[in-house]
């Protein structure tokens, strides 16, 4: 993430002179300072911003302590922030000495230092730092993109397996249900066909039972003659 801290005005300045002594030894030929002569400091890569000329007592030669030094004993103030990833540009101001300083950092570790006496030189080389800020950590954007993606990746990934899970599991139990349905169906069936089997053979039972008692019913009552009706007269008196 980028964060730009602006706490003062802006210049509309375009460009700045400077001397700078930085960590870098392949920069120390294009970053010494003639002092009385104009002087341009070169960039880390082509950024297509002029950089003004100013007089050679608009600079003072620096190192990266002194402004670590000044920093630690809190005699800068710091006036703009801009932070890439692993890179920052600051402008600070040394009230005591009426002088701007701007770095570009890497890690927190102090990189290149510029000084100078103009604010509108010190806000174009802030500008400048910003955007070789911005240029070095193209890369990391890119990285922190792509792990970003890739982590999305494995958690759509993680999502969409986990769901075919779901799914295997589920035709998997509607398979296993179905299959005990049918079992259960075919074993219904047979115990239908048992138990009508069943009630056909006791019924045939019970009718040859009910025909055998109408039968000894039938055999019984030979064994009795038959009583003659006798006619009871009833007498009515008058």
């Amino acid at each position: 993430m980028k964060k730009y801290l602006d706490l003062r005005a802006s210049s509309s300045a375009n460009s700045f002179s400077a001397n700078a002594i930085g960590s870098d030894p392949a920069t120390e030929d294009v970053e010494g300072v003639i002092v009385g002569a104009p002087h341009v400091v070169t960039p880390l890569y082509h950024s297509g911003v002029p950089l003004s000329r100013a007089s050679g007592q608009d600079v003072r030669k620096i190192t990266t302590a002194e402004v670590e030094h000044l920093e630690a004993d809190g005699a800068l103030t710091v006036c703009r922030i801009f932070q890439s990833f692993s890179y920052a540009a600051r402008l600070f101001f040394h009230r005591a000495d009426l002088v701007y300083y701007v770095t570009l950092h890497q890690d927190s570790a102090v990189w290149r230092v510029l000084a100078m006496g103009e604010l509108e030189s010190a806000e174009a080389a802030f500008r400048h730092f910003a955007q070789q800020a911005t240029h070095l950590s193209e890369e990391e954007m890119r990285r922190t993109q792509l792990e970003a993606q890739n982590d999305q990746l494995v958690r759509l990934i993680e999502q969409a397996q986990a769901q075919a899970e779901r799914l295997r599991t589920d035709l998997d139990s509607h398979a296993t249900q179905a299959q005990l349905v049918a079992q259960r169906q075919q074993h219904t069936r047979r115990e239908i066909a048992q138990l009508e089997a069943q009630r056909v053979a006791a019924q045939a039972q019970l009718n040859r039972l009910r025909r055998q008692i109408q039968q000894l019913d039938l055999a019984g009552n030979e064994r009795f003659p038959r009583q003659p009706t006798r006619q009871v007269r009833t007498a009515v008196s008058d």
